[in-house]
């Protein structure tokens, strides 16, 4: 099994194929496209971390910038109806923080913004990542971000908001203010838009 790559750059699809040449051996491998999008130019030195994807009919290559991303990968992966063509949609829309953020505070919203998941899908996919992420134990130290933040995205959605509107205004917020705090802070980034 493949693990991770280091070469050179060979080739870049449209499609986010990519062709590393390793050693005079060229490896084909399907990235994200915020992978695509963070590695050089035709030519350039790259290091990829590698899920390699066996199947009856062939050995498919993934890669990843970094761990944590290989890591949703194959949880996403295990999954129920989560094939390797939407785990990869699911990593080139949301990085790995987002992603488990959304899990953490059940937020269904941001699943439903990955092109080909709708509500039963991001329904199915909240219940079957808690167990499969690496998530925090909020409850066991006390913190109530998820609450707080579910509270301040449910009131945002109230007056009118859109989902990538919240989801932008709400991201990278401090994690330890209340509800009326981070509904200020949003409302602020929001009406500076």
């Amino acid at each position: 099994m493949i693990g991770s790559l280091r070469g050179t750059l060979a080739w870049r699809g449209a499609d986010g194929d990519l062709l590393v040449e390793v050693g005079g051996v060229g490896y084909r491998v399907s990235v994200p496209t915020r992978t695509a999008a963070a590695l050089g130019t035709v030519g350039s030195e790259v290091f990829l971390h590698v899920h390699t994807h066996v199947r009856e009919d062939a050995i498919v290559l993934y890669g990843f910038a970094h761990d944590d991303e290989r890591r949703c990968f194959e949880a996403l992966l295990g999954a129920h109806g989560v094939g390797p063509a939407l785990a990869l949609s699911v990593l080139s829309a949301l990085s790995p923080a987002t992603l488990s953020t959304a899990v953490l505070e059940d937020d269904a919203e941001t699943l439903c913004s990955v092109p080909g998941i709708g509500r039963k899908t991001a329904a199915r996919l909240l219940i079957d990542l808690k167990s499969r992420l690496a998530l925090p134990d909020l409850s066991a130290v006390g913190v109530t971000t998820g609450t707080a933040r579910a509270e301040a995205r449910a009131a945002l959605a109230e007056l009118g908001y859109g989902p990538d509107e919240i989801r932008r205004a709400l991201e990278g917020r401090c994690e330890d203010v209340g509800v009326e705090e981070l509904l200020r802070l949003a409302l602020r980034d929001l009406a500076a838009r």
